[in-house]
């Protein structure tokens, strides 16, 4: 079956699944791979670090996946990602997809509107997606407390965020936190969400420049791990970046797993992930008698 939605006709890509942004890893390689398999991959830029090398990544992402079923876009972290007003310079230029996300993205969307951008704001609060609304996005992406990465103390669970967001935002809605699988992907579809972004599901998959010990790591961890869910549901604070991105780190992927784990049982590679989403949906669907009474 064909799954267009508002989503893939706003961004040009064949299913509506988006890569969510993975601080010291969403590289352009690692985007483009994504996009190839008809997905939405993201650079995030404050991996590329400079505007001289988010250009570089840009160009070389394009080239990757001229042709390609997918599509993919920048990530800007406010608040965290260095040089942003530079990076979003740099996006305007390029003329490709932007997300914002973390903080308010009042200040950046006069530069976003003049630039004519495809503009989506990723938020964990339905108070915060409302915000966003006001100032025009073309589509808002709601994280559920079952997600990973920054959290917010007000967050609240997937289902409730979605079912609730749904009902007052008027744009596109993405939904995010804890979604893996194709059960994960029709759940998100039927609370009302025009696309899913996951994490953790690429996070684990065979093209993610990670160690190979770490997605064997996240197969192993089960959501009721002490550990995890301590990480999920506790809010952190917002772990900023060196302002020279030259500067070695080690990287620290603690914050980077979801809820998700409950269904990443294997390590495929990007297209095996996606395939298996949609090809395990529309077996979901063809199994649910009551769908062909109607």
């Amino acid at each position: 079956m064909e799954w267009k939605t508002s989503v893939t006709e706003l961004l040009g890509c064949k299913y509506p699944i988006l890569q969510g942004a993975i601080a010291q890893l969403g590289n352009w390689e690692f985007a483009a791979c994504v996009a190839r398999a008809g997905a939405h991959g993201t650079i995030t830029a404050s991996v590329s670090g400079t505007p001289e090398k988010l250009r570089e990544h840009i160009r070389e992402c394009r080239k990757a996946t001229a042709g390609s079923p997918g599509s993919f876009g920048v990530n800007l972290s406010i608040g965290i990602t260095p040089r942003i007003e530079e990076l979003l310079e740099v996006c305007i230029e390029e003329k490709v997809h932007v997300e914002t996300s973390v903080f308010k993205p009042d200040a950046l969307v006069p530069g976003i509107k003049a630039g004519g951008l495809t503009w989506i704001h990723k938020a964990a609060r339905v108070k915060d997606a409302l915000h966003a609304q006001e100032l025009g996005p073309d589509a808002i992406i709601l994280v559920g407390l079952e997600g990973a990465g920054i959290k917010n103390p007000e967050q609240l669970p997937t289902m409730t965020t979605i079912i609730w967001g749904r009902k007052q935002i008027k744009v596109p809605l993405i939904a995010a936190g804890g979604i893996g699988d194709a059960h994960g992907f029709l759940a998100a579809r039927g609370m009302g969400a025009d696309g899913i972004m996951m994490g953790s599901a690429f996070l684990a998959t065979q093209e993610c420049p990670i160690k190979e010990s770490i997605k064997e790591a996240i197969i192993k961890l089960s959501p009721d791990n002490p550990e995890l869910r301590q990480r999920v549901m506790v809010p952190g604070p917002p772990r900023r970046p060196t302002d020279d991105p030259s500067e070695p780190r080690e990287p620290d992927f603690s914050r980077a797993v979801s809820f998700a784990t409950g269904v990443i049982d294997h390590i495929p590679t990007v297209q095996e992930l996606v395939d298996s989403i949609i090809h395990g949906a529309e077996q979901i669907l063809d199994s649910w008698q009551f769908l062909k009474t109607r």
